[in-house]
């Protein structure tokens, strides 16, 4: 056991410098313009991946590097789970709720149609959906290790949805301004397209009260259909020709999410905790990314960059449409 912890040292601490690396960028941006441009966990796999391709990765780091790239996140997928309450999705209206989960799986299925049109590898494929379909980057790094995803892959799906998410929060008032759109029915727009928090926050700031509480349960909505797709993607299998074997067909963070989404609902985790558990969430997290940065050479990952692009704003364009559509079918004001 010491020796394994030895051997781990030296990679858990080149992600955890990484990941503090990350955070100095994002807190600089802050201090200097107030906005966040890039966000901490992008940087995290960025400075990774750039040290990676520029000087190689020591063999002595490797097998640090791996443990960070799992254990963290799947500890800050538990930690989700809390961010996560039945009684406030519900509150948002049964309608809505269903068709939110319609939507989802609308999303799901045409990113996937999309990623084989362009000819992507079904594992990017995979973590593309899920990235446009629940919340951009937390969910390629959920579903990532339920399908046996490379870091590579999971390198190249984050930076689609670093890149589609920025054009997306840019565009969002634009087109609510185009289609007539205010309030509750802005924010639902808003909801199902943004892939993360602070990025609804970004695209409803103009928008009103209305328009950042839609869009802010619609996000959650979205969130909370991660657990129900890491289940479906665990019974399909690692993607390498094995089923996954019956005693993991649930990885053990599925059913921590799950646990903690319940606890949550019943009251039983303090309000006071919450915001500490979404910030060691986040930290866990950015480590992770850092990891998996280190893994990956950013040569192997420009040869698919371009296609992944094309077939996530396919994608996306999509999910815009049937939730346009969808907004006639809707009791909102």
């Amino acid at each position: 056991m010491a020796h394994s912890a030895i051997r781990i040292f030296p990679g858990f601490l080149a992600a955890m410098a990484v990941a503090a690396a990350a955070f100095f960028i994002g807190s600089a941006q802050i201090a200097v313009t107030g906005h966040v441009w890039l966000d901490a966990l992008v940087a995290a796999i960025v400075l990774g991946t750039a040290l990676h391709t520029g000087f190689g990765l020591a063999p002595r780091l490797r097998s640090g590097v791996q443990f960070a790239s799992r254990l963290p996140l799947e500890t800050a997928i538990v930690l989700l789970g809390a961010s996560v309450s039945l009684q406030v999705i519900g509150g948002s209206g049964g309608a809505v709720v269903c068709t939110i989960a319609a939507l989802v799986l609308f999303a799901l299925l045409a990113g996937y149609v999309c990623g084989r049109v362009f000819g992507l590898p079904p594992r990017i494929t995979l973590l593309v959906s899920c990235g446009n379909a629940i919340c951009g980057n937390s969910a390629i790094a959920a579903a990532a290790p339920v399908i046996g995803a490379r870091p590579d892959e999971i390198a190249v799906s984050i930076a689609f949805t670093a890149a589609l998410g920025v054009v997306t929060v840019v565009a969002l008032p634009l087109i609510g301004i185009l289609l007539g759109l205010a309030d509750a029915r802005y924010g639902f727009l808003t909801g199902m397209l943004v892939y993360a928090v602070p990025q609804v926050l970004a695209a409803t700031a103009t928008a009103g009260a209305v328009a950042v509480q839609t869009a802010t349960l619609v996000k959650l909505t979205r969130v909370l259909m991660l657990g129900p797709v890491l289940f479906v993607l665990s019974l399909r299998g690692r993607g390498d020709g094995r089923r996954t074997p019956f005693r993991r067909i649930v990885p053990w963070f599925v059913v921590g999410f799950a646990a903690m989404m319940v606890l949550r609902s019943f009251g039983l985790i303090a309000e006071s905790l919450l915001p500490w558990m979404r910030e060691t969430a986040t930290v866990l997290t950015m480590i992770s990314m850092a990891a998996l940065g280190l893994e990956v050479d950013l040569r192997d990952v420009f040869s698919a960059g371009g296609r992944v692009m094309a077939a996530g704003a396919m994608a996306l364009t999509a999910i815009a449409v049937a939730s346009i559509a969808a907004l006639s079918l809707l009791p909102l004001g």
